[in-house]
């Protein structure tokens, strides 16, 4: 079943048209409406007759979310507070969130966006729907709910936390599909062992995991653990949020709605478009948005386009599943590292657990990385030759991929706390000094 065939499976050569069409359309908006966007264009001397198709997208000025912090909160808006109706903001931790606004039209575009990549990853009207992503001014849990809605199915708005109640409501209810970020669905089978309930008794058979980078190895996890499939997808709350990629059924890659979402991939450095198939940073142009559109937003998550078509029947670009982003990227040494790395190397072994921090520092001005990981059960021993052998693989496993030198701290299974929302893994305290 294709949601919205029009477009999910439109010619590549009518799909520039009309995003040339939509993106001329916005420009105009955002020239009118949103002061900031005026005056980069002046000082660019564009005006929004220069704009005449999709090829004139690269002439355009980049956004930030340093712009959308400098205009908090609503600056950066394109239309009278009159026609907000939702205000959602983004789970920043350090200075002031960044803020968005819907219209009435943006929440039905949001909604049908959702509906399609929920449609795209096997779900139908019959399903029960377990939202365990947070319901609030994160966009996780609103965006999968309305989505759910229109796609017909039945939603269990559970969102975070109280794992054990559920647990014991995916059981009672017959939850088919779950909902949430996939460190929490690791956690979520860990206390289903840990509570000794039948995995027969549950009938997941679906995952829709997202908003933190996390690799195939960790999806293998998943999916052996819960017995389902692990479908991935892609959003932030400056774009829509939950709604703008998402792998269909055959994973790979994530078909991107591309009539509202229009993908680059720059280079972060010299901020040039790069050619189609190299990895760079991901740059969108919201083109259908009405409260908060954004031109060439700067999303900082690193990934490559591919845009031969899908075994699915889709034609949408699809984005590589995004492992991290530029800021995540830790250099040691002279080294780029990504926490990914680590994790798909630990993953590879089989003899840790995805848990895992990294704590990054600096002795004798030389940056150290130590890699705290939890041993798998079945491995973990009290017998110091035993586990100082798998910290000497461990080193030697992460040395031969990367080429740097790391500090192994083996600790028991189920010292980190789990967390019900994103998971932060790495401690830099270089940024402390």
């Amino acid at each position: 079943m294709i949601w919205n065939e029009k477009f999910e499976t439109m010619p590549r050569e009518e799909m520039r048209e009309w995003q040339g069409q939509k993106l001329k359309e916005m420009v105009e908006r955002i020239y009118y409406n949103v002061p900031l966007y005026r005056r980069k264009l002046q000082e660019m001397n564009i005006l929004p007759e220069d704009i005449e198709g999709i090829d004139d997208l690269s002439r355009l000025p980049f956004t930030t979310k340093e712009d959308l912090r400098d205009n908090y909160p609503y600056g950066l808006f394109a239309v009278p507070m009159s026609e907000i109706i939702r205000i959602h903001a983004s789970s920043g931790t350090t200075g002031k969130p960044t803020v968005v606004g819907y219209t009435r039209r943006d929440i039905a575009v949001w909604s049908e966006v959702v509906a399609r990549i929920l449609t795209s990853a096997g779900v139908e009207r019959d399903d029960y729907i377990h939202v365990a992503y947070g319901y609030g001014l994160f966009t996780g849990g609103l965006g999968i709910h309305y989505g759910s809605e229109k796609v017909g199915a039945t939603v269990i708005p559970i969102s975070a936390g109280n794992t054990k109640k559920q647990l014991q409501l995916m059981e009672d209810l017959g939850s088919t599909i779950l909902a949430c970020t996939p460190s929490y669905a690791l956690y979520l089978a860990e206390t289903i062992e840990e509570l000794n309930i039948k995995r027969d008794n549950l009938k997941l058979k679906i995952g829709i995991f997202g908003a933190e980078p996390w690799t195939n190895n960790m999806r293998k996890k998943v999916e052996e653990l819960l017995n389902i499939k692990a479908i991935d997808i892609y959003g932030l709350s400056e774009i829509i949020g939950p709604g703008v990629a998402s792998e269909c059924e055959y994973q790979y890659g994530l078909h991107i709605n591309e009539d509202h979402f229009i993908p680059e991939i720059i280079d972060p450095e010299t901020l040039e478009v790069l050619p189609a198939g190299e990895r760079g940073e991901l740059v969108f142009t919201t083109v259908t948005k009405e409260g908060l559109p954004l031109l060439r937003y700067r999303t900082g998550d690193l990934s490559r386009l591919i845009y031969d078509k899908c075994r699915c029947g889709r034609s949408l670009v699809r984005m590589e599943k995004c492992l991290g982003r530029s800021d995540d990227m830790l250099i040691i040494r002279g080294v780029n590292v990504f926490p990914s790395q680590i994790e798909s190397i630990l993953l590879e072994m089989g003899e840790t657990e995805p848990h895992y921090r990294l704590i990054v520092d600096r002795e004798n001005n030389l940056d150290v990385l130590e890699v705290q990981v939890e041993v798998d059960d079945q491995f973990f021993s009290d017998e110091i030759k035993k586990l100082e052998q798998l910290s000497r693989k461990i080193r030697s496993n992460i040395q031969s991929t990367l080429g740097i030198s790391v500090k192994v701290t083996l600790v028991e299974p189920r010292t980190f706390e789990r967390s019900e929302g994103k998971t932060e893994r790495v401690i830099d305290n270089r940024k402390l000094n």
